[in-house]
């Protein structure tokens, strides 16, 4: 092979960092967008922003979704991500402008596909969504938010409003220097198939949750 090799046969540098490699237009049910591709060469992930009108720089409606192909494209109800990113894309668009980054390598708060069927297998079993990423030997939340960043600063935006009931994504957006304005619940009613999951991303994910208040006072 003589990837990587230049003229005097040395290996040229791997290339590090967020590269944006496409924009292309992306009808949808929802209106149109502009997906904009990125590749992660730190990570080796192709991560895609979905972008809605004119967004400007400062207080940009913002929603960081993490990849769950059960959610998202299979509709499952064991959690609720396929609901919320139905519901970032239809608030970015009610807005008339927006971005929702789409962030691959993020399947089952990065422990990866497989992981997270194992990880739903041991549920099924009885363990809560922590103690079975626990009991196979994987963290709890091995995602990283540094890509987003670096996605949102190429997009030119400098404050967020971010959707989003984690804390844990705003703190991430700080810490890599993206001023978050304010953090805008995306809180989806819960189900029979969903109610454990969710108490348990409160109570031991301190995700902020108070819809749930009247579902637990009455269970």
């Amino acid at each position: 092979m003589t990837d990587n090799i230049g003229v005097l046969g040395k290996k040229a540098p791997q290339r590090t960092g967020v590269e944006r490699v496409v924009n292309a237009p992306l009808p949808t049910v929802y209106g149109k967008f502009q997906a904009i591709g990125y590749m992660d060469h730190d990570r080796g992930d192709e991560q895609v922003a979905l972008v809605y009108g004119e967004i400007g720089t400062d207080d940009v409606l913002i929603r960081l979704h993490s990849e769950c192909l059960t959610g998202d494209a299979f509709g499952s109800q064991h959690c609720e991500c396929g609901d919320q990113l139905d519901a970032a894309l239809r608030a970015v668009v009610s807005e008339g402008a927006g971005v929702v980054v789409y962030l691959r390598g993020h399947e089952g708060r990065g422990i990866g596909l497989l992981g997270k069927l194992r990880a739903m297998a041991l549920q099924a079993e009885g363990l809560d969504t922590v103690e079975a990423n626990l009991a196979l030997g994987l963290p709890v939340d091995a995602r990283d938010y540094g890509v987003a960043a670096r996605i949102l600063e190429d997009l030119g935006v400098r404050s967020v409003r971010l959707m989003s009931n984690n804390p844990r994504k705003r703190e991430a957006l700080v810490d890599h220097g993206i001023t978050v304005a304010e953090t805008v619940p995306l809180l989806i009613p819960p189900c029979e198939n969903n109610i454990t999951y969710l108490r348990t991303k409160r109570e031991r994910l301190d995700h902020h949750l108070p819809h749930l208040d009247a579902v637990v006072s009455s269970s």
